[in-house]
């Protein structure tokens, strides 16, 4: 069996899926109190690294996506596909589950 390596520049996202690259969580709280990885709650903010051609409509053409790689998004709590790359964290998820685009 051969090795495959797969880096975030050989991730193609099909139809209207969207890879994001997941913003760390916060270490502390608003008090300085050190949280332990278990206190942590999943992130939903992330940067969008991929975006795929859109989804097909039903005469055969694409809807265009609303967001763009670079655009810093606001995601639905257990939305997606949890995937990790050379130590980084990613979530593929599909168009319909980003709640927001944050400015």
């Amino acid at each position: 069996m051969a090795a495959i390596s797969i880096s975030v520049s050989t991730v193609k996202p099909l139809g209207d899926r969207v890879f994001v690259k997941v913003s760390p969580s916060e270490e502390r709280t608003a008090g300085g109190i050190l949280l332990p990885d278990t206190a942590k709650e999943k992130p939903q903010i992330g940067e969008v690294v991929a975006v795929g051609p859109g989804k097909r409509n039903d005469d055969g053409s694409r809807s265009e996506p609303e967001v763009k790689v670079g655009d810093k998004v606001l995601y639905s709590k257990y939305a997606g596909t949890d995937v990790k790359l050379g130590g980084e964290d990613y979530v593929l998820l599909s168009e319909k589950d980003i709640l927001a685009i944050v400015s």
